[in-house]
């Protein structure tokens, strides 16, 4: 299945059915188990409805509809917490509960001991850095072990690693809350929760949304852009290639893909991947990312002059004051003066804005 990226175009009236063919052209029977669970891995980057930064309630829905119509029988949500989001009130925010609700799907919580345990685990493949991040043991949730999972990430910029997707999805499902001890050396992470993805699952499938896909300095602070496309794989390196090459990024110079590519976790070289459905040989979007005021501070600790003292920074108590910084910047500095704006104009000028609403 490596190297094998289906991609539609949509629109709101057809979408449900759209997911369930886009998900047949990429092989999802076959790349996954259907004697075992199904996990759903919803994507929530902001608890806000920020156009193109989340999970859509369509894509949930429809990729629920298909597991359930194809044999998949025993299909469950899981969601993760950040330090700078909420998924309970994301969820809700997001319409997440309402197809969950619709389609009878538990929601179980990795940062529950009610729903599942963190167990220390040796991985057989080399780890590049996480080894090194986590000294005293790389920990996963014990309920993924043995499951497939289906990745439902948005097309979309990210400010430290210019996009995200199916790779960047397992950040949150396979790292507890300390996964920002990852930053500075998050492309190789990813490489290293790709490895670990392998290993562990029964079945690995991704389902991306960029029906309205996000521009800019994301995954948070977005310019939405209608591009009405639904993309799927068995190969998350693959899909996330195609979609950083149709937002208009060379997939092999973003590090993440091409070592994933280097080491054989998947193809990140377009011309080695087979495109199925719609002819994306010449889309462009012209996407950039840009800055915000969290990659300005990030580039510094993270990445910059000060990167030498991030433990003092982020290992210790005084990361409650990054983590308050964040909040009043996004949340109530940036939504309420430009986010909330935007919400509210897509979904009266947008077809999926609309659609949302109708949820």
């Amino acid at each position: 299945m490596k190297g094998k990226v289906a991609v539609v175009k949509t629109r709101p009236e057809t979408v449900l059915e759209d997911v369930e063919r886009v998900m047949k052209m990429a092989g999802f029977e076959q790349a996954m188990d259907k004697g075992s669970t199904t996990i759903l891995k919803d994507n929530i980057s902001w608890h806000f409805p920020m156009p193109g930064a989340n999970t859509t309630p369509w894509q949930l829905e429809g990729v629920t509809a298909a597991l359930r119509n194809n044999g998949f029988t025993d299909v469950v949500a899981v969601e993760n917490k950040t330090v700078v989001t909420r998924p309970e009130k994301g969820r809700i925010l997001n319409k997440f509960d309402r197809v969950y609700d619709k389609h009878h799907v538990p929601i179980l919580l990795n940062f529950d001991d009610k729903d599942m345990k963190w167990i220390k685990i040796e991985p057989k493949s080399k780890m590049r850095v996480l080894n090194h991040i986590y000294p005293e043991g790389i920990y996963i949730p014990d309920y993924f072990v043995g499951k497939n999972i289906v990745q439902l990430p948005t097309m979309k910029c990210h400010i430290y690693t210019t996009t995200t997707g199916a790779m960047k999805n397992a950040f949150g499902g396979l790292l507890n809350t300390r996964r920002h001890y990852t930053h500075s050396w998050i492309h190789e992470t990813l490489v290293d929760l790709l490895k670990i993805q392998y290993e562990i699952h029964s079945g690995i499938f991704a389902v991306m949304d960029g029906t309205t896909s996000g521009n800019g300095p994301g995954p948070r602070t977005l310019i939405p852009v209608q591009t009405d496309y639904m993309l799927a794989s068995a190969d998350q390196v693959a899909i996330d290639a195609v979609s950083a090459r149709m937002m208009g990024f060379d997939p092999m110079k973003i590090d993440y893909i091409r070592i994933a590519h280097e080491e054989g976790l998947g193809i990140g070289k377009p011309a080695e991947i087979q495109i199925s459905g719609e002819d994306v040989e010449g889309v462009d979007l012209k996407f950039s990312v840009g800055d915000n005021l969290a990659s300005t501070a990030g580039d510094i600790m993270w990445f910059g002059p000060l990167k030498q003292f991030q433990k003092l920074f982020f290992h210790t108590p005084l990361v409650n004051l990054f983590v308050l910084a964040s909040d009043v910047y996004h949340d109530r500095v940036w939504w309420p003066s430009k986010g909330d704006k935007t919400y509210r104009e897509w979904l009266q000028d947008s077809p999926w804005g609309r659609l949302f609403a109708r949820y």
